[in-house]
C-alpha cells in the first residue's frame, strides 16, 4: 500500500504538470486567434494563459510551474523557432505567474473570492503589479535583440502588459470558481439563469457589433449577473462581453469601425477592464454581505439555541414546599 501510494504521487503530479502544459498551450492558441497591430507590432488584447497560469499555481501549487514553461514554449514554437530571445521570453512568461503567487500568497488570498479584499488582491496584485514583469522582460528583450526600435518600447509594451493583466482578470476568477460552482437549488432561479443566458447571448453580440457605440449596454447585465449570481454570474458575462469585443475590434466592425490602431487599443481595454473590474468587485461586495448576513443569522440561530436551553432548564420543575398548618385553626 505505501509503495503504491509512493508511485501515484509522481504520477499525479506528471499529469498535472502536463494538463497546466495543455490548457496554457490551448488558451495561447485561442489568444492568437484574435490580435491587434500596433505601430507594426502585434499584440493580443486578452493572453488566456497568464490567467490559466496564476489559478493552476493558486490551485495546484507552485511545484506545476514546469507546465507553465513548457506550455508558452510550444506557444512559441508554433509562432517561430527558439532562440536566445525565445529563452528569454520563456522565463518572463514563468516568472510572471510566479510573481502573482507569491504576491497573493504573501497577502493571505483565498481562492473562493469570497471577499472584496481578495478581489481587490487578485486584480492590483495578480493582474496589475505582477505581470509587470512579463511585459517588461519581454519588450526589454525585443529592443535589445534589435527585433523592436527603442522608439517604439512603450507601444509594446503597454498592450502586453495590459493583455496579460486582462488574461488574470478574465480567465483566473472563472477557473477558480469552476469547482466550487452549484447549479440554483429552486426552480425559479433556473428560469432567472436561464433568462439571463438569453438576453446575454442575444444582447451582446448585436452590442459588440453595432456601429452606434451601444457598448454601455453591456452594464445593466453585468449588474443582474452580479447582484442574482454574484461571481461566476458575472465573470462569465465580462468574459464573453470582452471576447465579442476584442472579436469586433480585431475585424474592425461595429464601434471600432474607422478607427485607428491606437485608438482601438484604447477603447478595447477600456471596455475589457471596466467590464472585468465591474463584475468582479461588485460582484465581491455582494458575496461579501451575504456571508456577512449568514453569519448574522448563523449566530443570532445559535443564540436563541442557547437561550432556549437555559430557559428550559430555569422552567424545570421544583418541589412546592409544604403549607404550614395554623395552630389556631379548628
Amino acid at each position: 500500500m505505501v509503495a503504491r501510494q509512493d508511485l501515484r504521487a509522481p504520477a499525479v503530479y506528471v499529469l498535472q504538470t502536463l494538463a497546466v502544459a495543455a490548457c496554457s498551450y490551448a488558451g495561447g492558441r485561442l489568444g492568437l486567434l484574435y490580435e491587434l497591430r500596433v505601430d507594426g507590432s502585434v499584440v493580443s488584447p486578452i493572453w488566456p494563459p497568464t490567467g490559466i497560469a496564476v489559478a493552476a499555481l493558486l490551485l495546484l501549487g507552485p511545484r506545476v510551474w514546469p507546465g507553465i514553461t513548457l506550455g508558452a514554449m510550444l506557444v512559441i514554437v508554433h509562432l517561430t523557432s527558439l532562440s536566445p530571445v525565445s529563452l528569454g521570453l520563456l522565463f518572463g512568461s514563468t516568472a510572471a505567474p510566479l510573481c502573482a503567487y507569491l504576491l497573493l500568497r504573501w497577502d493571505g488570498f483565498r481562492t473562493d473570492l469570497g471577499r472584496l479584499r481578495d478581489c481587490l488582491s487578485l486584480v492590483f496584485l495578480g493582474g496589475f503589479a505582477a505581470m509587470l514583469v512579463s511585459s517588461t522582460i519581454g519588450a526589454v528583450l525585443l529592443v535589445v535583440s534589435g527585433d523592436l526600435p527603442a522608439g517604439r518600447f512603450w507601444s509594446v509594451w503597454l498592450p502586453w502588459w495590459v493583455g496579460d493583466a486582462m488574461g488574470v482578470l478574465l480567465i483566473a476568477p472563472v477557473l477558480l470558481l469552476l469547482p466550487r460552482v452549484r447549479s440554483p437549488v429552486h426552480w425559479s432561479r433556473w428560469k432567472e439563469a436561464v433568462a439571463l443566458a438569453a438576453v446575454t447571448g442575444v444582447l451582446m453580440p448585436i452590442v459588440t457589433h453595432s456601429p452606434a457605440s451601444l457598448l454601455f449596454s453591456v452594464y445593466p447585465l453585468l449588474i443582474w449577473a452580479a447582484l442574482r449570481f454574484e461571481l461566476p454570474g458575472s465573470m462569465l458575462c465580462a468574459l464573453y462581453a470582452s471576447v465579442l469585443a476584442t472579436g469586433a475590434a480585431t475585424a474592425r466592425a461595429g464601434p471600432f469601425e474607422g478607427l485607428s490602431d491606437m485608438q482601438i487599443m484604447i477603447n478595447l481595454h477600456a471596455f475589457n477592464a471596466a467590464s472585468a473590474l465591474t463584475a468582479l468587485l461588485l460582484s465581491a461586495v455582494v458575496t461579501e454581505q451575504h456571508n456577512t448576513r449568514r453569519s448574522v443569522e448563523q449566530a443570532c440561530q445559535e443564540l436563541v439555541e442557547v437561550l432556549e436551553h437555559l430557559t428550559g432548564g430555569e422552567s424545570a420543575p421544583h418541589a412546592r414546599p409544604k403549607r404550614e398548618t395554623d395552630p389556631g385553626a379548628g
